[in-house]
């Protein structure tokens, strides 16, 4: 499969779309994504700044395009993304179905993290499963495997969503592959599709880290979903 990571051309700020046709710009977007996938998606942080959801989805119709957004909301024991409170705002008030995601600190303790997740994020109507984003190690994998794992389960536990995991492939391939069985995962790969995208449990794949889209002048993630 031919994976277009970066399309030289592609137009970064919102500042270009005036003068271009929507069509074209349409076809900008979509042609840094592989083909051959039911869904797109994006994530973001506080790194892509004060995004411009209303530019986005309402002048450039990226609610025809992107089926889903996820936005970092917290990390660790206390910290809380810059953004989150105004992505949550603005999203909501466009109607665009959304996700929150906590990134996890594999040395800290699990159950004070998933309180700190669910002190800033509460269930709406309009979300999807939230998210646990694994990059960091823990002082084993048999550790981490345990603290995610509490983590997960309090969560469930107090909002009946069950958590997607957030991994790169080295991670799934390496450490949860054989866990976690009962769970939906979401991988990073850059280079090409792993071949771990065939098992069922995986349903997201983040290919590039280099996104361009109108709303922000930052590269954004892009994912593809099955």
């Amino acid at each position: 499969m031919i994976l277009f990571l970066l399309v030289v051309g592609v137009p970064i700020g919102y500042y270009f779309y005036n003068g271009r046709s929507f069509t074209k710009y349409r076809g900008d977007f979509l042609s840094q994504f592989p083909t051959g996938y039911s869904t797109i998606g994006i994530d973001i942080s506080h790194h892509q700044g004060e995004m411009d959801w209303e530019l986005m989805f309402d002048d450039l119709g990226y609610d025809t395009l992107v089926q889903f957004v996820y936005c970092k909301a917290t990390e660790s024991i206390d910290h809380l993304d810059r953004q989150w409170e105004r992505n949550r705002i603005q999203l909501t008030r466009l109607g665009i179905v959304h996700g929150a995601y906590h990134f996890f600190n594999g040395q800290k303790p699990p159950r004070e993290q998933a309180s700190h997740f669910l002190k800033h994020w509460s269930h709406r109507d309009i979300d999807l499963a939230p998210m646990l984003d694994v990059e960091s190690e823990g002082f084993s994998d048999e550790d981490l495997i345990a603290k995610m794992k509490i983590w997960l389960t309090v969560v469930e536990k107090e909002t009946g969503f069950r958590p997607i995991i957030y991994c790169s492939n080295h991670y799934f391939e390496t450490k949860f592959k054989n866990d976690f069985k009962n769970y939906k995962f979401w991988i990073a790969a850059y280079s090409r599709e792993p071949s771990s995208f065939s098992d069922p449990r995986i349903i997201y794949w983040q290919f590039s880290e280099k996104g361009q889209m109108a709303g922000t002048n930052e590269f954004v993630d892009l994912n593809v979903g099955k």
